[in-house]
């Protein structure tokens, strides 16, 4: 018998007593998320990237005075339209006065837009994009990546329209912000809409943000970053309007590969028309994010990147409306909205760390039982126990147990099987999976005699 046969059987004849009878409802979907899902607006999206790109430029060093140009023209658009969409919204600039540094070329006061919708715990879920744009010389001649080589030098003053990078993931954050908070759906969480500036400069603005809220000892549940998410043509032609990369760093049981597998199955149950294409790095190869300031302060954070991407648009003057598909958008959107809310619904997830950073497992007391336990999670009225085979990347199993802190699975060794679990709330909503990790292995050079 295999491993996971022999496992599964465990979890079905030999849970503890009385769990065997215990579930908790797990409805196909939640009616209040097919609802968002369903009032996102490929149009409200388009007026939103065409204001953006009437700005001129919203390089982070341009002008902050005109009404009409500029990085501060933007910022100010954005902080009232977020105020415009509810008053459920606690809407506020987020100040970093920051000194000349790296490709910061003089003393600036950098601002990210922050809209935040208050939920019955602190705990947070973030949903970003950056509004900043770069036009850097020697990107439309070369159409490859600024980073390719040796990168041209920002010119403030020229045109940058930056419709898709990232006028995009800012038009899908404020949509996001506006269904969230017009929805009347009472989260458990609270939702962070944000738009960062200082992307283009070395995601400055995103890691001030996120180092403050880890000094802070801030509780962040997810970050869905987005950036360059609107567009269905690629720049070798290939057309694809049915599926999103995500983008998640490793090891593989991350919180940020916890994230992202946890919103490719979501995306399954209420966006089943766009497929999920899990990317097993950080980001695209040698280019980076704002999620990754999140990733550096120790918090579960992911990148959406669309499916094909034209590089020669990307930080120039020909990054356009013109080259953006709004139905794709759309997509995109449904699924960080799916997403979002469902963790913003549920439970936190279990957590699976002692006090001592121990994992809670063990091998029970025969030496050869799989003993998992876990923190409970408020709000959950039973949790759901993940496995899989130690070389598998994805979950094959899953067991509903009752609401209880500890399972012991006969027979079942924990060298052979990786276990995760999540906390399944009063609506059915589910947790992140928390996986228990096997920790590293602390190595000492030896001492030879001389």
């Amino acid at each position: 018998m295999s491993s996971a046969r022999r496992l599964l059987t465990a979890l079905l004849l030999v849970a503890p007593a009385g769990l065997a009878a215990q579930t908790a409802p797990r409805p196909d979907a939640d009616p209040r998320i097919e609802k968002l899902v369903a009032a996102v607006s490929p149009e409200r999206m388009r007026a939103t990237v065409t204001k953006l790109e009437s700005f001129g430029t919203r390089s982070t060093l341009s002008d902050t005075v005109s009404t009409t140009r500029g990085i501060g023209a933007a910022r100010r658009w954005i902080f009232d339209e977020f105020k415009r969409m509810s008053p459920k919204l606690q809407v506020s600039y987020d100040r970093h006065l920051l000194a000349q540094q790296g490709r910061i070329t003089r003393d600036v006061d950098l601002v990210n837009v922050v809209a935040v919708l208050p939920g019955r715990s602190p705990r947070r879920v973030y949903v970003s994009g950056h509004y900043d744009s770069v036009n850097q010389r020697g990107a439309v001649a070369t159409g490859r990546p600024a980073t390719a080589g040796q990168p041209a030098q920002p010119n403030d003053d020229v045109d940058a329209p930056g419709a898709n990078d990232d006028g995009s993931g800012t038009a899908l954050t404020m949509e996001l912000a506006r269904l969230f908070a017009e929805s009347g759906v009472e989260f458990d969480a609270t939702l962070v809409f944000i738009t960062w500036a200082g992307e283009e400069q070395g995601l400055i603005g995103s890691m001030a943000h996120a180092s403050a809220l880890a000094d802070a000892s801030g509780v962040v549940e997810a970050n869905f970053n987005n950036d360059i998410v609107g567009s269905s043509v690629g720049g070798s032609g290939l057309v694809d309007g049915e599926s999103v990369k995500v983008y998640a760093i490793g090891p593989e049981d991350s919180p940020s590969r916890s994230l992202a597998r946890y919103i490719a199955r979501i995306a399954a149950t209420y966006v089943p028309s766009h497929s999920i294409r899990l990317m097993a790095r950080e980001d695209r190869f040698g280019r980076g994010s704002d999620h990754s300031s999140f990733t550096a302060n120790k918090f579960p954070a992911v990148v959406f990147r669309e499916a094909n991407e034209n590089y020669a648009r990307q930080h120039s003057a020909d990054d356009k409306i013109i080259g953006m598909d709004f139905t794709y958008l759309a997509q995109n959107a449904r699924v960080n909205a799916a997403g979002a809310a469902s963790v913003a619904l549920a439970p936190p997830a279990p957590r699976v760390l002692g006090d001592r950073g121990q994992a809670l497992i063990g091998r029970g007391k025969s030496g050869y039982d799989a003993d998992l336990q876990w923190v409970a999670s408020p709000g959950a009225v039973g949790y759901r126990v993940y496995w899989r085979d130690a070389w598998t990347n994805d979950w094959q199993h899953t067991r509903v147990v009752g609401n209880v802190t500890q399972v012991i699975m006969p027979n079942v060794s924990i060298d052979d099987v990786v276990f995760g679990v999540a906390a399944i709330g009063a609506d059915g909503n589910e947790s992140i999976i928390s996986a228990y990790v096997s920790p590293d292995r602390p190595m000492s050079r030896i001492k030879l005699r001389k």
